[in-house]
């Protein structure tokens, strides 16, 4: 009976110890892929004190890593002969043994050909949790770390989600945009919520809050029959600080000044500046962008791995269009030209935008691929953002344009400077986003600097993208807090009082501003003249600014008064845009608008001229 009991409790450690738990990222991938090799990182107790060993025939170990902590190693395979299927990992420590069956999977043959977002597309931001709350079920789950749920505090989560967004899908066609960037949807489990999703702690899972990875999946390609295009928003400069790895940090360089606090200067025009110090460049890169939010270290070869390989797993996954890519130079910067190679191995035609906030166009240049300006390794980034843009609409377009100076005659300005950039349908213009005050600072007595601001958006070379709620007037700015500009949708709450993503309970102001811009949207939806034209600009004649998108014979005119008096201007000088035509027909009001000698304009009128 002794012995009968010896040999049980050997055989029944024998199975604790198998079922270990190990964590490996990514738990799956697949079959097929351009890259020969693939990363594991497995995680658990004590795990690097296991031999690690692969049982398949066409799948090889290259390398296995420990790294300082003992709780981590990271594998190198080679598969670039491998078959879809399973097969298994085993771990041993002398008697003791893991199992773990690892899958390739078979891949989709349309993930070959995503076609990414370009200047047809015009993208609309939603921050998920201020959007629309389709399931109050995930609003308050139990999570590793405490946070709040109050929407009537601006900076705790209010429970959006993406069951919400899914919903609002038809309400976002008719409106008529064809693209949707989400900020972050991956789990920020951290202190307080987080719930602007910056501050990543688990990068193959979204946000329980949110929903599911199945739910980002199933939302993409509900886009997708909708012909609406999806942008994952990713950070690979820094992680969250209640991230497993900052509990239990991998190794001493995984992370940049971790013993002691240093904080970014946030100076990006230290890659350009010939005077900046090797302090100052050091600072700007490794220092933490805030106290929450650790400094990843790219130059570790095994924390760039796992980032690259991350973005792939998602699109591979997903099925998602595009990829924006927060604070874009304070990463690694030869880091992020593997990246960008890596995602462009896979998927040719994949677009990527580097959120690089800079003031100065050329200082925004220097980031986009091919760009002149730049005296580095190339960048290889195809999209860059105008923030110097977005800064002079917010006061260029309400503001009285004078004969010489403001008002338009900045936004002529800021136009005569696009020749810096190597690809000018690449440049995504925007009014305001997530990070910046409202396009709208209070709400609008009339709409005539809204419309102005409206129409050179989706007008201009570029691609557009607009914040969420524009289309009702949302404003605000961030003098209080972040909040103030990331609030919720009235009516995608249950019990909400009202509901404005209907018609009924929208005020007229509301109505004819969702009119305006739905038309714009509708019409430039397919218009290659827009999409894909040049463009020619006149000096502001009397505060009249006049510009012509055309290609091939076809053309666009738009006049665009400044000032609030009305106008009579001599058209003589517009004439090879006219080019002897003697009218247009006006794209918002139907109306055919004779071109003669003169044309009389309306105080802040515009007119798009097919």
């Amino acid at each position: 009976m002794k012995k009968i009991t010896i040999l049980f409790l050997i055989s029944f450690l024998s199975l604790a110890i198998s079922a270990q738990q190990i964590n490996v990222d990514p738990a799956f991938w697949w079959s097929g892929m351009q890259e020969p090799e693939l990363q594991l990182m497995v995680s658990g107790k004590d795990i690097a004190s296991y031999k690690a060993a692969v049982s398949a025939k066409d799948v090889y170990l290259k390398e296995a890593v420990t790294l300082e902590s003992p709780n981590y190693q990271i594998l190198y395979l080679d598969i670039s002969n491998a078959e879809p299927g399973k097969f298994e990992i085993v771990f041993t420590n002398g008697k003791k043994k893991i199992t773990y069956n690892y899958e390739l999977k078979q891949r989709d043959p349309k993930r070959l050909n995503i076609e990414s977002f370009n200047s047809s597309d015009v993208l609309y931001l939603i921050m998920p949790d201020r959007f629309a709350n389709g399931d109050p079920s995930n609003d308050q789950i139990e999570m590793r770390m405490p946070y709040k749920v109050d929407r009537n505090d601006p900076n705790a989560r209010h429970g959006g989600d993406l069951k919400g967004i899914s919903d609002r899908l038809d309400y976002l066609s008719d409106l008529g945009v064809t693209a949707i960037w989400l900020n972050p949807v991956l789990e920020n489990d951290m202190e307080g919520g987080s719930y602007h999703g910056y501050a990543t702690t688990d990068y193959y899972k979204v946000d329980p809050r949110f929903g599911t990875n199945e739910e980002y999946k199933n939302l993409i390609a509900d886009a997708h029959a909708r012909n609406m295009k999806v942008v994952m928003d990713m950070i690979f400069n820094h992680c969250g600080s209640d991230h497993a790895w900052v509990k239990d940090i991998p190794s001493k360089d995984w992370f940049n000044n971790m013993g002691e606090y240093v904080q970014t200067s946030h100076m990006k025009e230290m890659y350009f500046d010939n005077y900046a110090s090797e302090y100052d460049k050091s600072k700007m890169v490794d220092g933490w962008f805030v106290p929450t939010m650790p400094d990843l270290n790219q130059k570790n070869r095994h924390v760039a791995k796992y980032l690259i390989q991350n973005s792939i797993w998602w699109i591979e996954y997903s099925g998602v269009d595009g990829i924006r890519q927060d604070t874009y130079p304070y990463a690694d910067y030869d880091m992020m030209i593997d990246w960008v190679e890596a995602v462009e191995k896979e998927y040719p035609k994949y677009n990527i935008v580097g959120e690089a906030w800079l003031n100065n166009p050329i200082g925004t240049a220097f980031w986009q691929r091919d760009s002149k300006l730049n005296n580095r390794k190339d960048t290889q980034l195809k999209s860059v953002m105008d923030f110097r843009f977005m800064g002079l609409s917010h006061s260029a377009f309400f503001e009285e344009t004078g004969e010489w100076n403001g008002g338009l005659h900045g936004i002529y300005d800021h136009m005569t400077y696009d020749y810096i950039y190597p690809d000018i349908y690449n440049v995504l213009r925007f009014l305001d986003n997530h990070d910046t005050d409202r396009f709208l600072k209070e709400y609008p007595a009339d709409l005539s600097g809204w419309k102005q601001g409206i129409a050179f958006l989706l007008t201009m070379p570029g691609t557009p993208q607009l914040y969420y709620g524009t289309e009702l007037l949302m404003h605000g700015n961030k003098s209080r807090s972040d909040g103030y500009i990331r609030l919720d949708v009235p009516g995608g709450w249950p019990g909400d009082k009202t509901d404005q993503f209907s018609r009924e309970d929208r005020d007229d102001i509301q109505n004819e501003a969702f009119d305006y811009l739905s038309k714009l949207l509708h019409w430039r939806r397919g218009n290659n003249i827009i999409a894909n034209g040049k463009m020619k600009h006149y000096v502001l004649q009397k505060g009249v600014y006049v510009y012509e998108r055309y290609l091939g014979d076809k053309n666009v005119l738009v006049f665009m008064n400044g000032t609030s008096n009305d106008v009579e201007i001599n058209l003589d000088r517009y004439a090879e845009s006219i080019n002897g035509k003697s009218g247009g027909k006006d794209v918002i009001s139907g109306k055919t608008i004779s071109l003669g000698n003169t044309l009389k304009i309306r105080p802040k009128e515009v007119l798009i001229l097919e």
